[in-house]
């Protein structure tokens, strides 16, 4: 158990913090927000519990654990606090609290080494030639590979479940897509997504930001660099160095000796930046690597130079077909992709147009004009005659079917064709949409316009949006970005709690210790000794076994008279235990 002097020095501390500081202490310390702590006697308790230390400690790295055993003894050097203040294990002159010195201790106990220095580590062996060009190319394809999966989740947000995990449905359908190879690897492509802002979680979905949207039409060295960046900088601060950079990875495992889960967390780690091409498989580090693990920028210069450039030109064949004879730059390929189907990926794509696909692209505010005037930038061979008659024939069948709204506020479906009506009406593809006849000419459907247009979309019919007027109204899938500033800060659910404790703990300290104290002997009737000011000004102290506390008196058996006593609370100055 704590000592009740170190819980009353913690309290204070932590009533001092300001709530801001206090929501991040109590967030660093795996405090929950559900917390039913009424002041900052409450908190400081708490955070004194055993439980709760050990927890602290399993996160500490060596050199910071070092530095708290050091403060059992004598106070720290400010460069040695500057990780445990935030985690509230040192009082205010910088000595370790008791309870803390006691479960370092019993955790050393177990982990004899976790104070011993380490040898210095070897420097990464520098990638060789071969290793250098597989390691590029590998960079290449994951920065592809998440551009991709942020262009999608732009369309349609990838979903998770209640745990954080991407859905089955979502898995299988990006795999299918053969946009990821497999589910590891879309983890980690997730995780390496937030960490560069470029996508955020909210609720169960994952969403693009500004960040990702701004992101997305770069060039291919630029997009993995930042995201490159993000990964180091996102590193816990146990790997992390003065200079901004972290240490060799051979290294990392040793930093966290007290943490048993840490050797998998390492593993997570190591294994993005291996798939971002940071790393071989042997642990050699490539030129662009080095001065990113000093703190630097990556030299972009030496990946560059291992990587294709990428093209602005394809070329359109008579079958539909369209190939890019190298990487296709980001913004190119990814407005070709809504008017055609990505057939295969390599230093060479190819690319097939359909009916269907021009359709879908006319469906999301293209057009005839449109359509030729961006193919006819691209293209080095021209517009071939039957992709001419392809973009004729899906503007011709473009609006055949119209949803709009009706007067009641009920979607409204009609087609120019009774029979595509009619068509609708017996599709078990749309029966989510909840069809029903309205005359022999149209169908009826509470499920919003949007939602019906969109699915109508999906599933290939050549649909178009109305407005109130019957006019025509382009719709957009894509979703507005989520500005960056909106990511969620972890601490922020704890700031009411912290808010709160503050405002309990103001007023007289010393006489809310002084309560709190009563208040527990009461309950456990403990004996303490009570000290007590005389209507003369001296002081008498008492010891006892308290029994009751109302109505502004403390009761109890007066151990030295054998008689029960009931005091004041306004006169007792002081309680110890006995």
């Amino acid at each position: 158990m704590a000592d009740t002097s170190d819980e009353r020095a913690l309290a204070m501390q932590l009533a001092g913090l300001g709530p801001d500081r206090l929501a991040r202490l109590l967030h660093a310390r795996g405090v929950p927000a559900s917390i039913t702590w009424r002041d900052c006697f409450d908190a400081a308790e708490g955070l004194l519990d055993a439980a709760s230390i050990d927890r602290a400690l399993t996160g500490l790295d060596r050199a910071s654990l070092q530095g708290l055993d050091a403060a059992a003894t004598a106070p720290v050097a400010e460069k040695a606090r500057a990780p445990l203040d935030p985690l509230a294990l040192l009082r205010a002159d910088g000595r370790a609290y008791g309870a803390v010195t006691a479960r370092l201790r019993d955790a050393l106990a177990q982990h004899p080494d976790a104070l011993s220095a380490q040898p210095a580590p070897d420097q990464p062996s520098p990638t060789d030639e071969r290793a250098a060009a597989t390691v590029a190319e590998r960079a290449a394809a994951a920065a592809r590979t998440l551009t991709d999966i942020v262009a999608l989740n732009r369309d349609q947000p990838v979903a998770v479940t209640g745990v954080g995990a991407v859905t089955a449905v979502d898995r299988r359908r990006l795999i299918d897509a053969h946009i990821v190879p497999t589910a590891s690897e879309l983890d980690d492509l997730l995780t390496l997504a937030a960490d560069a802002g470029l996508m955020m979680l909210s609720g169960r979905e994952w969403l693009v930001t500004e960040t990702g949207d701004a992101w997305l039409p770069g060039d291919l060295v630029t997009r993995w660099a930042r995201v490159a960046t993000a990964w180091r900088d996102a590193l816990p601060s146990a790997l992390r160095t003065a200079g901004g950079g972290y240490p060799p990875p051979a290294a990392w495992a040793a930093q966290v000796p007290l943490d048993a889960e840490w050797p998998d967390r390492v593993e997570q780690l190591l294994r993005r930046a291996e798939r971002w091409g940071l790393y071989d498989r042997g642990g050699a580090e490539p030129a662009w690597t080095t001065p990113l693990r000093a703190g630097d920028a990556p030299d972009t210069a030496a990946l560059t130079a291992l990587v294709p450039g990428e093209i602005d030109k394809i070329y359109l064949q008579a079958d539909l077909s369209a190939i890019a004879p190298g990487p296709l730059r980001s913004g190119l390929d990814l407005r070709l992709r809504t008017m055609a189907v990505r057939e295969s990926v390599a230093q060479a794509s190819t690319y097939r147009f359909s009916a269907d696909s021009l359709a879908a692209a006319i469906a999301g505010g293209e057009d005839a004009a449109s359509v030729r005037s961006f193919l006819s930038e691209l293209s080095l061979t021209g517009i071939p005659q039957p992709l001419e008659y392809l973009i004729d024939q899906a503007e011709a069948r473009h609006g055949l079917i119209r949803v709009g709204v009706d007067a009641a506020g009920r979607t409204r479906i009609t087609g120019a064709e009774p029979r595509l009506v009619q068509t609708l009406a017996v599709d078990q593809a749309l029966r989510s949409i909840g069809l029903v006849p309205d005359g022999s000419d149209a169908l009826t459907s509470r499920v919003s316009r949007d939602a019906v247009f969109w699915t109508l979309a999906d599933a290939r019919y050549p649909v178009i949006a109305v407005d109130e007027n019957g006019e025509p109204q382009p719709l957009r899938r894509r979703r507005a970005p989520v500005a960056a500033s909106l990511r969620p800060d972890p601490a922020a659910a704890l700031l009411p709690v912290a808010e709160d404790l503050i405002a309990h703990s103001g007023g007289d300290a010393d006489r809310a210790w002084l309560q709190r104290e009563l208040d527990h002997a009461v309950r456990a009737r403990s004996e303490i000794v009570v000290t007590v000011r005389l209507p003369d000004g001296s002081e008498r102290a008492f010891t006892m076994e308290a029994s009751g506390l109302g109505g502004g008196r403390l009761r109890g058996r007066d151990r030295g008279a054998d008689v029960e006593r009931t005091l004041p609370v306004s006169s007792i100055v002081a309680v110890r235990p006995r």
